[in-house]
This record gives structure tokens, C-alpha cells and sequence, in this order.
């Protein structure tokens, strides 16, 4: 589904991402893990369309859409739920949501995908009235992954879904995160909490200093050593 041929990103002189090609199949959950520092949100970004890379190419479904404009990226199927969330927080749950749902063709679906997230987040049914901002941080990222839902994505970028949230809250934000999976979306996963984040994962990938340096089964790349040591921190 997802393609990505020796792609290169900067900021000014600085590159954070180095000739990294990737693939990710159609229904495929991949983690990208590595430490701070590594390039995943930068990698994550692009992929998103809000950084243009420096050079190297973006495929998905067989269509390059290195180029597009920004706002394209959406047209063509990809949702990303930003690190930090970023939700309107004047808005209530209920306008937040619709907003991921402003493209005609998932306009025309927004009462059955709304039915779908409430079914992910049933927490969210008694709080579609209340201002986004005054939720819990685990309800607002619950708002901030349905509303990228509500856009009806083939491909879903989640940027750090766990960042700043209890254990048990963590809990219940990745076994959605496993049924969205399960219900065939294409999953890229940047996740500081490594061993949640493999549990998940069909498969995993490693960066650090922006480039690639390990890829596999999550089981495979537990199993190893001088990975385990050196980049999952486990």
C-alpha cells in the first residue's frame, strides 16, 4: 500500500531523515521505534504531507504522491493523528469530529462513522456536547484518533498515542488501536512504549540518527540483544 523509495527530509541543512526505504502492505500494523532524537515524527510527518521531502519518493496504492499539495494527502486516504493531539479545544467533541469528516465522500458517511467511533470510544457518547479542551488527556487523544477516523483513512499515522497517559488509560488507547487494525486499516505507529507497541505490531522497524537500522518481527528484533539494549531500551 505504502511505498517509500530512499527518501531524504530537512530542516534547512540539517537532515533528520537519511535515503530511508520502507513498505507497508495493505492491513499491515508498523511500528516505527527508536530513541528521541531518531526522526520518527519527522518520518511520520512527511508520509502526512506536512513536510516536503528534499528528496526520494512517496507511493500509496501505486500513486506517487511525493508532490502533492499538503491537503491532498488526505483525498488520498491518509489520516494522521499528530503527537500532542492538537485538538480544537473551543469546539465540542461532536463539531471536532465532523471536522475529520469535511471531504465529500466521507461527508456522506459521517453518520455511520460516527456510529463506528462511538462503538471504539464509548466513553465518548456522554461527552459529544462538551468542549474538547476540558476532557482528560485520555479522552482527548480517544477524540483526536476518532476524529482522524471520521476522515474514513486507508492509512493511519499515529504519532506517539500514548505520550502523557496512565497505564490503564495506555491499556484501553492500544487495544483500539488493535481493533482498528483489525478492521483492515493500514496502521504506521511511532510509539515510545516499546513493548505495548510490539505487542500490536505486525511488524517493526528501527530508526536512529534517521536511517533504518534494524526491520522484522517485533518477536525477532526482542529476541535481539544489541537491539533490545541499544534502541528499545529494554
Amino acid at each position: 500500500m505504502l511505498e517509500l523509495h530512499q527518501l531524504t527530509v530537512a530542516y534547512g541543512q540539517a537532515r533528520a531523515i537519511w535515503d530511508v526505504s520502507l513498505r507497508v502492505a495493505q492491513g499491515e500494523l508498523l511500528c516505527i521505534v527508536g530513541p528521541n532524537g531518531a526522526g520518527k515524527t519527522t518520518l511520520v510527518n512527511t508520509i502526512a504531507g506536512v513536510l516536503q521531502p528534499m528528496a526520494g519518493r512517496i507511493s500509496m496504492e501505486g500513486q506517487d504522491i511525493t508532490r502533492l499539495a499538503p491537503h491532498r494527502f488526505c483525498a488520498a486516504g491518509i489520516a494522521l493523528v499528530p503527537e500532542g493531539r492538537r485538538l480544537f479545544t473551543g469546539l465540542t467533541v461532536a463539531e471536532n469530529l465532523d471536522v475529520g469528516s469535511f471531504l465529500p465522500a466521507a461527508k456522506a458517511r459521517r453518520g455511520q462513522s460516527l456510529d463506528e467511533v462511538l462503538a471504539l470510544f464509548p466513553a465518548l457518547k456522554a461527552k459529544l456536547a462538551a468542549p474538547a479542551g476540558e476532557l482528560s488527556g485520555g479522552q482527548q487523544q480517544m477524540v483526536a484518533i476518532a476524529r482522524a477516523l471520521m476522515a474514513r483513512p486507508r492509512l493511519l499515522l499515529l504519532d506517539e498515542p500514548s505520550l502523557g497517559l496512565s497505564p490503564l488509560v495506555v491499556g484501553d488507547m492500544f487495544e483500539a488501536i488493535r481493533k482498528v487494525s483489525a478492521a483492515g486499516i493500514t496502521i504506521v505507529l511511532v510509539e515510545q512504549n516499546v513493548s505495548m507497541a510490539m505487542k500490536v505490531a505486525h511488524r517493526a522497524c528501527v530508526l536512529e540518527l534517521g536511517r533504518v537500522v534494524a526491520e522484522g518481527l517485533p518477536q525477532e528484533l526482542m529476541e535481539r540483544p544489541e537491539i533490545r539494549k541499544a534502541y528499545l531500551g529494554v
